[in-house]
């Protein structure tokens, strides 16, 4: 780990930055980078806070991202927002793109801190910890951090998303996301090929996929937890239309709104895989790829979040907490840390089509209002906080 504090203190701090949150947000948008590769995320952010003497800046000798401190003492409240953006095609070209909305949680996040610096209020109200997370696509980015110890002695800390319009409209807030578990499943089927005359001297990885997808929507569990399983990928055999492909790779996407839930769907996704493979003879592994967890929040801290939103933007602004089949690393945080107290807020933009749509859209000016709320929601915590 290597700490800088800033050099020469800014005139005036929070509000003299000679960037506003428009431009932040353009720069982070048009400069993406996927997980585990923000280094040029990192060092921009960096530079926005480099010279304000109030700041504490950490940043990682093995790893993107960084941590940046004001005041001191407990409480120690943290604000999370995540960094990587995703690789998927746009327009015909695949590139790294942000259409999760992890600019504008970079953002917020960064107005939340200019925010606290103008209220002069850090000072004395314990220490605030501003988290800026590499790789949360790759569901492993909180685990670094925690392994890092960044939340060792974190006594609060709140995330936050964007959220699609179809859950909510575009001025509303709701204090906490009840996120699903996620886990990316990547799998294999090895056998042998054969001549295209002589289909009884193999099994087919194509067929054996196919009875893999339809034994995977045979899963019943408890029809009132939701839960999915579906195959994203799945490749087979090559230019020669005359062999029997014997094997094939194929990537599964599991969802289910609880850990629990999770693990029996796991379990069932295994024992089709053994069955299919003992009938077919052939070896079918599976690998977990990435995997999330479902959202463990504390009352506590949705009632900080409750209170901030109210205060800040106005009850008529509050909304009720989201239920989500999504997923989000956020949750390791407090699943490894049992004693932290955390919740996301769920911000609405009128996003749209959709979270990771290549073409995602949402209005801009949700991002000061969010920042609002954020820096009521700290300022808060810190000021009610009894150990």
């Amino acid at each position: 780990m290597m700490t800088t504090n800033s050099g020469e203190k800014q005139s005036v701090p929070g509000t003299d930055w000679g960037t506003d949150w428009e431009d932040v947000f353009h720069h982070l948008h048009r400069n993406p980078e996927v997980s585990w590769e923000e280094y040029g995320t990192t060092e921009y952010i960096r530079g926005l806070f480099e010279g304000c003497d109030d700041c504490t800046i950490t940043t990682f000798e093995d790893s993107p991202g960084l941590v940046i401190e004001v005041g001191s003492g407990k409480p120690v409240v943290a604000l999370r927002a995540d960094m990587d953006a995703l690789w998927q095609e746009v327009d015909g070209t695949f590139q790294a793109n942000h259409s999760c909305g992890h600019d504008a949680h970079m953002t917020i996040a960064i107005e939340t801190l200019r925010n606290l610096l103008a209220s002069n209020l850090s000072s004395n109200l314990g220490t605030y910890r501003f988290i800026f997370q590499p790789a949360e696509e790759k569901g492993t980015g909180a685990l670094a951090y925690v392994e890092k110890g960044i939340v060792d002695d974190v006594d609060f800390l709140y995330g936050m998303h964007l959220r699609p319009i179809q859950e909510l409209a575009h001025g509303q807030f709701a204090p906490a996301i009840q996120h699903g578990a996620a886990r990316f499943l990547k799998g294999t089927i090895r056998g042998e090929d054969a001549h295209g005359a002589r289909p009884h001297l193999n099994a087919n990885a194509i067929q054996v996929g196919s009875e893999l997808v339809q034994q995977l929507n045979n899963i019943h569990l408890d029809p009132m937890i939701p839960y999915t399983v579906k195959m994203t990928k799945f490749h087979a055999g090559g230019d020669s239309a005359n062999i029997i492909p014997g094997s094939a790779s194929f990537s599964l996407d599991v969802r289910a709104q609880t850990n629990e839930v999770m693990a029996a769907l796991t379990d069932k996704i295994e024992n089709v895989a053994k069955m299919l493979a003992d009938y077919h003879g052939v070896e079918i592994d599976l690998e977990i790829g990435a995997n999330i967890a479902a959202a463990v929040i504390n009352d506590e801290a949705i009632s900080n979040m409750e209170k901030s939103i109210k205060d800040s933007v106005g009850e008529s602004k509050l909304a009720p907490m989201i239920t989500t089949t999504g997923g989000d690393d956020f949750h390791f945080y407090t699943i490894k840390r049992p004693d932290l107290k955390a919740t996301m807020l769920a911000i609405g933009c009128d996003l749209k089509p959709g979270l990771h749509h290549p073409n995602m859209t949402f209005k801009h000016e949700a991002i000061p209002e969010a920042a609002q709320v954020l820096t009521q929601a700290l300022i808060h915590t810190a000021e009610n906080f009894s150990s």
